[in-house]
């Protein structure tokens, strides 16, 4: 006999293949969880990838209205408790288990909406970008890794949000050539990507490196289901923001800089015995 839980599990397994077919580092991220928590951040994850995917890829339909249609989708979902969409099925049943906030899931839309119209952004849209495509996933995320603890979730909040902003940081510099050539987008403030220097290049660097140093703090605070997944997130960053480092700003307009699946696989092995002996 078929029953809501069979449906459940139809649309966690969607939520799981997304995750598995857009990105292996976060996969590899995800199972360095403790199992119950897997799920949950496939599911936010699955969320975050499909609204990423309207404004960033449907170029031959109407952008606006089914982003439109999936904030109703989402609120109708959450609301309801239930969606004929698998991934948003997936993600409500996460919301309403983990007391995650409108205000979160809201904002993180609010920034995808923004990327429908803006080509550059100043200081004010760069940081409220921020804020709703990274800052408030790491919160949806610290929900789930906190399992109700109000005071543990509150005392995390500044890393997390910091840990969220560093990555987004490090992916708008790998994708500096793609943004702008592709999609026309020019993220950082006051740099014009066609002329970006050696010295405005450390200078944004020098933002994520002290966004880094922040978050690390607090993954060492993480309860401890959590601490070694998202360890595993921070120390990939941290390695293809090295690379990034290391090469010359024509390097970074010509390619996209990659970590390659083996070098994953090393870092994967490392980290793991830093966190078996208490040495994060």
């Amino acid at each position: 006999m078929n029953t809501i839980a069979q449906y459940d599990q139809v649309c966690v397994h969607a939520s799981r293949e997304t995750t598995k077919r857009y990105s292996t580092s976060f996969s590899l991220g995800i199972r360095s969880l403790e199992r119950r928590l897997r799920d949950p951040i496939h599911a936010i994850y699955g969320f975050v990838r499909f609204a990423d995917e309207i404004v960033d890829t449907f170029h031959d339909h109407d952008k606006e209205q089914l982003l439109k249609r999936f904030r109703e989708d989402t609120h109708d979902a959450v609301r309801n408790r239930i969606s004929l969409n698998p991934i948003l099925h997936s993600f409500q049943r996460v919301v309403n288990t983990y007391g995650i906030e409108q205000v979160l899931y809201d904002t993180f839309l609010d920034s995808m909406a923004m990327d429908l119209g803006n080509v550059t952004y100043d200081k004010g849209a760069y940081e409220n970008y921020i804020l709703g495509s990274a800052e408030v996933v790491g919160l949806m995320c610290l929900r789930v890794f906190c399992e109700g603890d109000q005071a543990s979730y509150e005392h995390l909040k500044p890393a997390a949000m910091r840990l969220g902003a560093a990555f987004q940081k490090v992916n708008f510099l790998r994708d500096l050539k793609d943004d702008h050539q592709s999609l026309g987008r020019s993220y950082f403030p006051g740099v014009d990507v066609r002329r970006l220097d050696s010295a405005t290049k450390q200078h944004i660097e020098s933002e994520i490196s002290a966004d880094l140093d922040a978050a690390l703090i607090g993954i060492r605070q993480l309860p401890k289901g959590s601490r070694f997944g998202v360890y595993m997130a921070y120390v990939y960053y941290l390695a293809l923001f090295n690379k990034i480092k290391a090469l010359p700003c024509e390097r970074i307009m010509k390619e996209r800089i990659r970590v390659r699946n083996r070098n994953k696989i090393a870092l994967l092995t490392a980290s793991y015995f830093r966190h078996s002996f208490g040495l994060l």
